[in-house]
């Protein structure tokens, strides 16, 4: 760690596989939709993520780039199956290293968190059906077979593979919120018997074996980082002993950096919501206060971070390697630099209503206002951090018509 700053966010971070990470402030990953229509990464992802390395930010994670495109989450996904991308892959990862910044891909299989509309029949560790409103946005998945989980653990790895080829400086596995990996952690939505499910020394064999498979490909000065639950919040989830776990396994394989999270689609903690009462802020904060002493790899805790004086607490007093931010860089790309100067800062993050609570619902509102706003950035303007919610609903039905507003999200 440098010694030259007092201010906790300004120290650099070297990783276990030996890369150095400027400062402390990382990006997590949001749901951009900014790919082509064939899923490749569009320009306007090289000039939102050249925004944000302009900032000031340390380690930029991407949105969800699928490993597969027969297993989207949304539309309008990245999906790195094959390197027909490569040229336009490139571009996009050099504008994310502008100004000595690390740009990781965030790579995820959705599982059975695939919308009907995209997914006639999902697969998953299990075939459990969806039992809250979702259940008519998403179809009930089939239950995979051995030698199609092999398959993909080898899809996780090629998608690596074309990331370190493409110029990205690292990968994070998405194995939290409910998405193919958390499904194969959790025992709500696993219950396989055999070596993929049961005690959590089988149900994270699945994420294990991904680690394992693109360290392989990609080699040991590659950072490889993972996202993964604190809790899932729901009955019969996972817990956090048995995170807890998982992270200790995870230290050993040597994963270079783990974000904390919590919640799934149908808890959707991780957005502000679900069922889980959180008394205290950022959100998973005691999580982290349990992780940080028992493990040697660095964490990052990633929600509800909203003033600079608790971004240094995190790092200074819990003991977080990074400070995890996702919609307050949205509203404002040059956080980071202000933050890093000693600035005293208040985002200006807040909750966002129609006034209409069926409206909020169908329009996603707390998600498609982002990414409006991200796509302004795409576009070379400023994000507009007052604009009136109903231009949001007016300009993503304009973008994506019908579809914009089809169940893809909590």
């Amino acid at each position: 760690m440098s010694t030259e700053t007092k201010n906790p966010l300004a120290q650099s971070l070297t990783l276990p596989c030996g890369a150095e990470i400027k400062n402390r402030l990382f990006k997590s990953a949001m749901s951009e939709i900014m790919g082509t229509k064939d899923h490749g990464p569009s320009e306007e992802l090289s000039h939102l993520y050249s925004r944000w390395a302009e900032g000031g930010t340390g380690l930029l994670v991407t949105g969800n780039v699928m490993v597969d495109r027969n297993a989207l989450g949304e539309p309008r996904n990245v999906v790195m199956d094959n390197e027909g991308d490569i040229d336009a892959l490139s571009r996009w990862a050099e504008s994310g290293k502008k100004n000595n910044t690390h740009i990781w891909v965030q790579l995820n299989h959705p599982g059975r968190q695939s919308p009907s509309f995209l997914s006639p029949k999902p697969v998953a560790p299990s075939s459990i059906p969806y039992d809250s409103a979702l259940k008519h946005a998403f179809n009930t998945p089939r239950e995979l077979t051995d030698d199609e989980i092999w398959n993909i653990v080898k899809k996780f790895a090629f998608s690596a593979s074309i990331a370190k080829n493409a110029g990205f400086t690292g990968v994070q596995v998405h194995a939290a919120h409910g998405y193919l990996v958390s499904q194969f952690l959790s025992p709500m939505y696993n219950k396989r018997e055999d070596q993929w499910g049961g005690s959590i020394e089988n149900r994270m064999r699945f994420l294990i074996e991904i680690v394992k498979a693109i360290r392989n490909e990609v080699g040991s000065k590659f950072p490889v980082g993972v996202k993964m639950n604190s809790s899932d919040f729901k009955t019969d989830g996972l817990t956090e002993i048995e995170a807890l776990k998982v992270i200790e396994v995870l230290a050993d394989e040597g994963v270079d950096l783990i974000e904390i999270s919590g919640g799934t689609y149908e808890s959707p903690v991780m957005m502000g919501g679900g069922k889980k009462k959180k008394t205290r802020t950022p959100f998973f904060i005691d999580f982290a206060e349990k992780a940080v002493p028992g493990t040697k790899t660095p964490i990052v805790l990633t929600g509800g971070f909203r003033t600079e004086s608790a971004m240094s607490e995190a790092v200074s007093e819990v003991g977080v390697a990074m400070v995890g931010l996702a919609r307050p860089l949205v509203v404002d790309p040059e956080l980071p630099l202000k933050v890093l100067s000693g600035e005293t800062y208040q985002s200006q993050v807040k909750p966002l209503t129609t006034g209409i609570k069926l409206l909020d619902r169908i329009a996603m509102l707390e998600i498609t206002w982002y990414e409006n706003q991200m796509r302004y950035m795409g576009n070379g303007e400023d994000p507009r951090p007052g604009e009136n919610v109903y231009r949001t609903v007016y300009r993503i039905f304009k973008h994506m018509g019908s579809t914009a507003f089809k169940r893809r999200r909590a």
